[in-house]
C-alpha cells in the first residue's frame, strides 16, 4: 500500500512547481521590498525516506519536521547519512525541554524554529554550550527564531505579539550560543482570503518592523517563518523569507499521534 501511494505522488514535480511559485511570487514583491528570495523548508513529516531522497535528488536541502522522535530516526538513517550528506533539518514542532539534547545531537541539524519561552531558550544555550565542548563540530552558534503566536489560539504554541521584543531581547543578550535570525507563526488555519490579508501574517510583519526598529536591524536581514502550502504565496506577498510546504510537495499527511 505504502509503495502505490509512493508511485503516485511526484515529489520532484511537487518540488519544481513550489520552486516555480516562489520565484514567480517573488519576483513580483522585489518591485516593493528588498527581502531575499524566499527559502524553500519541505515539510517531510510521517513521510519515508524514499521520498526525501526524491527531493534532495533535485537540488532540495532544507527540511522541517515535527516530531522529536521521527526527526532523531530520519537524521540517523543510514541511507540519509550517505546520499544527503548536506541536507539541513529544520525542528518546526513543540519542543520540550527534556528532549533538547535528542534534536541538538542529531547531524545536520540547521535550525530550531520554534523557540516560544525564555525557559525553552536558556535550555537550549546551556545545552549548545556543553556540545561546542565536546563536539567539534557544533562550533559555530545554534540558529533559531522567536515563535510568535499571532492568532491567538490557546492550542498554539508561542510567545505573545506583544512579547516578542523582549523574547528576541533575551536571545540577543542572554543567550551567546544562540543565533537568533528572526521570527515565526504558524498562525490560524483556513483563512478566507477573499475576506482580505491574513492578518496573522500582517501580525508577524509588525513584529518583525519592531524588532528591527528596536535593534536597529536592516530588515533584509531578518527571517520571517511563514506561510504553508495552502497559503504560502499569500505569505510571500506579505513578507515571508522561510516558507514551510508539505503536501504540495508530499502528498497529504496521514495523522500521527503525539510525540511520545
Amino acid at each position: 500500500m505504502i509503495r502505490k501511494v509512493m508511485a503516485e505522488i511526484d515529489v520532484k514535480l511537487g518540488i519544481r512547481q513550489t520552486l516555480q511559485k516562489i520565484e514567480e511570487t517573488y519576483s513580483k514583491r522585489l518591485l516593493l521590498s528588498n527581502a531575499p528570495k524566499p527559502l524553500l523548508v519541505a515539510v517531510s513529516k510521517t513521510k519515508p525516506i524514499d521520498l526525501i531522497l526524491d527531493a534532495y535528488s533535485v537540488g532540495q536541502r532544507d527540511f522541517g519536521e515535527n516530531y522529536v522522535q521521527e526527526l532523531v530516526e530520519k537524521a540517523n538513517d543510514a541511507r540519509i547519512l550517505e546520499h544527503c550528506q548536506d541536507i539541513r533539518w529544520h525542528f518546526i514542532g513543540h519542543l520540550q525541554s527534556n528532549k533538547i539534547n535528542k534534536v541538538l545531537n542529531l547531524p545536520n541539524l540547521h535550525m530550531i524554529q520554534t523557540v516560544h519561552s525564555i525557559k525553552l531558550a536558556e535550555g537550549l544555550n546551556k545545552a549548545w554550550e556543553k556540545l561546542k565542548a565536546e563536539n567539534a563540530a557544533k562550533q559555530q552558534k545554534l540558529n533559531v527564531l522567536v515563535q510568535i503566536n499571532t492568532s491567538g489560539e490557546d492550542e498554539k504554541n508561542g510567545v505573545q505579539p506583544e512579547d516578542a521584543v523582549g523574547l528576541f531581547r533575551y536571545v540577543l543578550d542572554k543567550c551567546p550560543n544562540l543565533n537568533c535570525e528572526g521570527v515565526m507563526t504558524i498562525g490560524r488555519f483556513g483563512h478566507d482570503y477573499t475576506a482580505g490579508p491574513n492578518p496573522d501574517f500582517g501580525t508577524l510583519m509588525k513584529c518583525h518592523q519592531d524588532i528591527c526598529s528596536t535593534f536597529e536591524c536592516d530588515p533584509a536581514n531578518v527571517q520571517v517563518s511563514m506561510g504553508m502550502s495552502d497559503d504560502f504565496v499569500q505569505a510571500i506577498e506579505a513578507g515571508s523569507t522561510i516558507v514551510r510546504v508539505g503536501s504540495s510537495i508530499f502528498g497529504a499527511r496521514a495523522k500521527k499521534p503525539t510525540d511520545a
